[in-house]
């Protein structure tokens, strides 16, 4: 298995990456500033095993959209429950991207202050808190405020983990992105298939459906904390993070604009997907059970993709081929939701979960697109912060035009307009260069 070798493979060169990200980060300052006195040595990597941080990493990225998808397939019965409108349920679907914009500029600073594990591992007991309570938190905005703690806890872990992978892994960035990728999109579509059924299972009540995922959040927090007191083993010293970063200024930087425009876009795109493809499906008359199995076919396709295209990715040059691969599946998958909805149900989740794996392909290129592990954290939260920011208005749009028009021919030529910026963004974004030798004053 692909995915069992580069496991391997990592095991096999730990002592050598150990030394490679050594280097990286703790030489360039002392050439800089030779009178600074040796920061203070942190506990040896070898006693932390690596399986454990590869652990704390899948699950980590298992408990970053379930929160979102699993509502997606209880939409209608959540609205019910609550009295949502349409124009509501909008606005609801606009919540994550609301927060990963809010919050996850925050990420680097807590970072620097309090270390990675720290601030991942908080993450996740936001996560498991946000889903216990927001089902029982009574009435729509008690349903918000539980919803914004989960998803605080994933906007930071969001901003977070390209920086673990490049502090650690700066040699398997492909590699490593693409196997937490997997694991997120096995999470994602994991919530989308099972949901409906387990709340079958637990009594047919909703809050329930919703609630259990907290549960997988709470093992999550497990693997993080043993690293709570080494801070120095997952980032650089807080002296070679400021030299690293001195100067830089990433809003200065066309290739972060760009990164951060196909970053928006694409979230955009899969948002919407996720909060109403299943009721897409549902109004073209698919059954319940069967949408929501549609959009876990949709999220699926992540799996095994997530995994090939960062590595594809590191390899070229240039992504912009693989930006327009993507869109194109985008682009047919819309077309066929307004042919043939129900006739077609399968083609187009297939399609539509290609296209969705440009999310991938973004976190790839927030590895590729910096130098130091300084200027990934800055840039990852500067591309997820505006890119988020940019995604808002889309879901919600979105549900304005379903209630207003009565049908979905408005909404999905939406959709299929915002693929033609996400193309032209994606190919700026992924030309040969990084963002150092743009925004450095």
């Amino acid at each position: 298995m692909d995915s069992q070798s580069s496991y391997d493979s990592m095991m096999g060169g730990m002592a050598s990456e150990e030394t490679r990200a050594t280097t990286s980060t703790a030489a360039p300052v002392r050439r800089r500033d030779s009178a600074a006195p040796e920061p203070a040595k942190t506990p040896s990597t070898r006693a932390w095993p690596l399986p454990l941080l590869v652990a704390g990493i899948v699950l980590t990225a298992l408990n970053l959209r379930p929160a979102i998808t699993s509502l997606g397939a209880l939409l209608e019965e959540v609205r019910d429950g609550l009295g949502m409108s349409g124009s509501a349920a909008g606005l609801l679907t606009s919540v994550p991207p609301l927060c990963f914009a809010a919050f996850g500029v925050m990420a680097p600073r807590l970072a620097r202050r309090f270390g990675p594990a720290a601030v991942v591992c908080a993450g996740m007991v936001a996560i498991a808190v946000g889903l216990a309570i927001r089902p029982y938190a009574g009435g729509t905005a008690g349903f918000l405020a539980g919803s914004a703690l989960a998803l605080m806890g994933i906007a930071v872990s969001n901003v977070l983990m390209p920086v673990v992978v490049k502090r650690w892994f700066p040699d398997r960035v492909g590699s490593m992105t693409g196997l937490y990728s997997m694991a997120l999109a096995l999470g994602t579509a994991s919530a989308a298939a099972v949901t409906v059924p387990m709340t079958k299972a637990l009594g047919g009540h909703w809050q329930a459906g919703l609630a259990v995922w907290a549960g997988l959040a709470a093992t999550a927090v497990v693997p993080w904390i043993p690293f709570l007191r080494a801070r120095g083993t997952l980032a650089p010293a807080p002296a070679a993070t400021a030299r690293a970063s001195d100067g830089l200024r990433v809003a200065r930087s066309r290739t972060a604009w760009a990164l951060a425009v196909f970053f928006g876009l694409q979230a955009t795109a899969a948002y919407i997907t996720m909060g109403w493809m299943a009721q897409i499906f549902r109004d073209a008359g698919v059954p319940a059970g069967r949408a929501g199995l549609l959009l876990a076919v949709t999220m699926v396709m992540g799996v095994p993709l997530a995994f090939v295209i960062p590595r594809l990715a590191s390899r070229l040059p240039h992504q912009g081929p693989i930006v327009v691969a993507l869109s194109v599946c985008g682009l047919l998958g819309y077309a066929g939701l307004y042919v043939a909805p129900a006739g077609g149900a399968w083609a187009w989740a297939l399609l539509l979960g290609v296209a969705n794996c440009a999310f991938p392909l973004a976190l790839t290129m927030v590895g590729m697109r910096a130098r130091t592990g300084a200027g990934v954290a800055e840039l990852s939260a500067f591309a997820q912060s505006t890119g988020y920011l940019i995604s808002i208005p889309g879901p919600l749009l979105v549900g304005v035009l379903y209630q207003h028009s009565g049908g979905w021919g408005l909404p999905l030529a939406l959709m299929a307009g915002l693929m033609i910026p996400q193309i032209a963004a994606g190919v700026l974004a992924g030309r040969d260069r990084v963002v150092e030798d743009e925004a450095t004053r």
